[in-house]
């Protein structure tokens, strides 16, 4: 039997080159005189530009730690939804994740696509589909990132169980595509992006599944929460209690067919909080590598984003490793298991 893969669920493009960010800041300094431009045929970024801001960076790092693939999409804090309109939105998705799709056109082997949403504040989740299915059906990816708060960290969309988000869920049923549900920079000062408003976000998004009834309409729709769940482990017990006073079924039946956790979570302890709390089947391997925390922990002289290691150092059997590392992302992206198998693997 041959070793696992080493699957990370979770890698943004936030290595892209200077070009796209320096094209974004034309576009916002021109939201109210769009004809000034920038136009998107204006932004000029070679292959070999590309393949140098990736292999001295995710690719090295990948190779270093030893992980074999990653589920990549555009920089999440640079989704930004709440910047301009719908259109804004619909041009800078469309151009982000045609630069995820050419990276992982360039290295077929280590990189698949997730998509970003064209979302934007009060829009009709409608007009994000076309997206969707043009970088499912021509770009080959495999996932989508979902931003329950376009708002930016004011919280003015509906839940996720909300039936306005319904269309969107139909779309990826049909494609069998799951989401990581997944926020972007909060332009509320109370919220530090990363810090705070990401894991405010997973706690929510967990809570606005537990409070409803959505996954009895979706038996098949399957949410990622990223970044551990956020406080989601830590506080099981207190999910469960409220689950039981609203008389929903136990949460492994109510949510665990549905809801996955990854293992962006940096250090020994909670790594093992999440592995001894969630059942194993539900997490799945993810470091957010070029990331958020990107700096040496000084207790353990190794990146805080090795979360490769922490698996490794768990109480887990082989068995459960595999499933970490491979086998859960296979089940929980049906799109990638079809890939990996048709390379023979």
């Amino acid at each position: 039997m041959r070793d696992p893969l080493i699957i990370d669920c979770h890698g943004h493009y936030t290595t892209a080159p200077k070009a796209l960010e320096e094209w974004r800041n034309r576009q916002i300094a021109n939201l109210k005189t769009p004809a000034l431009g920038p136009r998107p045929s204006e932004l000029r970024i070679s292959d070999d530009e590309l393949r140098e801001s990736i292999e001295g960076n995710q690719l090295r790092l990948m190779k270093e730690r030893g992980a074999d693939l990653t589920i990549f999409s555009p920089r999440a804090s640079f989704m930004a939804h709440h910047i301009g309109d719908l259109e804004t939105s619909q041009t800078w998705a469309a151009i982000c994740n045609e630069l995820c799709h050419r990276v992982a056109r360039l290295f077929p082997q280590h990189f698949v696509g997730a998509a970003m949403l064209p979302q934007s504040p009060g829009a009709d989740i409608r007009t994000s589909i076309a997206e969707l299915e043009k970088c499912v059906k021509e770009y080959g990816f495999v996932g989508v990132n979902l931003n329950p708060d376009p708002s930016g960290g004011h919280w003015s969309s509906p839940p996720l169980s909300d039936k306005s988000w319904y269309p969107l869920y139909e779309k990826m049923v049909e494609l069998e595509i799951p989401a990581m549900i997944h926020v972007s920079t909060s332009c509320n000062a109370c919220f530090h992006t990363t810090g705070a408003h990401y894991l405010n976000a997973d706690t929510t998004a967990f809570m606005q599944c537990l409070t409803s009834n959505l996954f009895k309409d979706f038996p098949t729709l399957k949410f990622l929460i990223p970044h551990g769940g956020g406080a989601v482990p830590y506080h099981w017990g207190r999910f469960r209690g409220l689950a039981q006073e609203m008389k929903k079924p136990l949460l492994k039946e109510h949510l665990l067919n549905n809801i996955f956790f990854d293992t962006c979570v940096y250090h020994q302890p909670g790594i093992d909080l999440l592995t001894k709390v969630i059942p194993v089947d539900n997490v799945l391997f993810a470091s957010e590598m070029i990331g958020a925390v990107r700096g040496i922990d000084p207790e353990t002289g190794h990146y805080y984003d090795d979360t490769k290691r922490y698996i490794q150092a768990a109480a887990l059997s082989d068995e459960e490793r595999g499933k970490i590392f491979e086998g859960n992302a296979r089940r929980v992206y049906p799109r990638l298991d079809a890939a990996l198998k048709s390379q023979g693997l």
